[in-house]
C-alpha cells in the first residue's frame, strides 16, 4: 500500500505521485462514489490517495480517497446538469484575465471569484500580456485593478512574453499548491513556461499519455516548483457556471456585501429592492462598484454563464 498526490487525470486513467518523488499510472476498479459530490470525475487533480501497485508493478489501482480540503469545481462541458472537479486541495488560485484577445469579462472575473469564495479558495488575479497594452489599455486596466482590489483581491500586471513581474509572481507561489485558470487565448501556457521554463520539455516527455488512448485536453495536471510548492494547469475555460449556490447565500460569496448585509433590516433580505437594505444604500453611494453587482444580479437570476 502507497499513498501519494494525484498530478494527472485523464478521467481514465491517473498519475499518482509518491512521497519519494516516483510516479505510477493508476485506474479506478469498479465504482467510486465521493460522498454528497456528484460529478463527472470522482477523482482530481491535487485529491490525496492510497494506491495498490498491480502485479506488473509498473501500474496501480486507487483504493482510497483522503478528505479534502477544498475543490474547485465547473459545470461539465458536454452535461449541463454535472459538474467536473478541476482540482483539489488548494491553497490559492490564479485567474489569468486579458483585456482584450481575448478580453475577459468582468461578468466571468466574477463568477470566478465567488466560486472560489464558495469554496474556500483564496483567489488571485493576474493581467497578462502587459507589453500589448495602449496608454488607453492600462487605463482600463487601472480601473479593473481598483475594482478588485478595494474588495481584497491581490491582482498582479504580467508579461510572460518580456518576463515582467514573473518573479514576484514565482514568490507568490512559492509553497504553495496554486491552481492556473482562465479563457483559452489569455496566454497561461506561456505564463505557465515563464514560470517553469522545463515545462514544455516535460509536457513532451509525457506524450506517451496518448499511445493509451487517453483524451488529456479536459483535466488539469500539476507540475512540481523548484523553489517549492505545485502549479495546476487547467483547460482554457469558455463559459463558468456558479454550481449550487442558492439565492440567499450568494451575497455572502461577494466580500463588499457580505461586510454589509448585517446591518440590512431584514435577515432575509435579498439586496435586490427590500426597504432599508446597507447593500443596495452601499450602491447607490458609491461604495460598491456598479459590476459587481449587476454580477451579483446575474447570477441570483441563473443568468451565468456568460463568457
Amino acid at each position: 500500500m502507497l499513498n501519494g498526490v494525484v498530478t494527472k487525470s485523464t478521467g481514465s486513467w491517473y498519475r499518482v505521485q509518491t512521497p519519494d518523488g516516483k510516479t505510477v499510472d493508476c485506474r479506478i476498479r469498479g465504482k467510486f462514489r465521493t460522498k454528497g459530490i456528484t460529478t463527472t470525475n470522482p477523482i482530481a487533480v491535487g485529491d490525496r490517495v492510497d494506491i495498490e501497485l498491480e502485479r506488473n508493478q509498473d501500474t496501480g489501482v486507487i483504493t482510497k480517497l483522503y478528505n479534502r480540503k477544498n475543490y474547485i469545481i465547473r459545470k461539465s462541458v458536454n452535461l449541463s446538469k454535472q459538474a467536473q472537479i478541476i482540482a483539489a486541495n488548494l491553497d490559492q488560485a490564479f485567474l489569468v484575465v486579458t483585456l482584450a484577445s481575448p478580453r475577459t469579462s468582468l461578468g466571468f472575473i466574477d463568477r470566478f471569484l465567488v466560486t472560489a469564495e464558495a469554496y474556500d479558495i483564496p483567489a488571485k488575479l493576474v493581467f497578462n500580456k502587459l507589453d500589448l497594452f495602449s496608454d488607453e489599455g492600462l487605463e482600463i486596466l487601472a480601473d479593473y485593478k481598483s475594482i478588485y482590489e478595494n474588495i481584497g483581491y491581490p491582482c498582479f500586471e504580467v508579461s510572460a512574453l518580456e518576463g515582467t513581474n514573473i518573479p514576484k509572481l514565482k514568490e507568490e507561489m512559492k509553497d504553495r499548491i496554486s491552481l492556473f485558470s482562465g479563457h483559452s487565448g489569455v496566454g497561461k501556457s506561456s505564463l505557465m513556461n515563464a514560470i517553469l521554463p522545463e515545462l514544455a520539455l516535460r509536457t513532451n516527455e509525457i506524450s506517451d499519455w496518448s499511445d493509451k488512448g487517453m483524451h488529456t485536453t479536459t483535466f488539469a495536471e500539476m507540475f512540481e516548483l523548484p523553489s517549492g510548492g505545485f502549479i495546476i494547469d487547467t483547460p482554457g475555460i469558455r463559459e463558468l457556471g456558479v454550481i449550487d449556490i442558492e439565492q440567499q447565500e450568494l451575497g455572502h460569496f461577494f466580500p463588499e456585501m457580505r461586510e454589509r448585509m448585517n446591518d440590512c433590516r431584514f435577515n432575509n433580505c435579498r439586496h435586490i429592492n427590500e426597504p432599508g437594505c446597507a447593500v443596495m444604500a452601499a450602491l447607490e453611494d458609491g461604495e460598491i462598484e456598479p459590476s459587481r453587482y449587476e454580477s451579483y444580479l446575474s447570477i441570483y437570476n441563473g443568468n451565468d454563464t456568460r463568457s
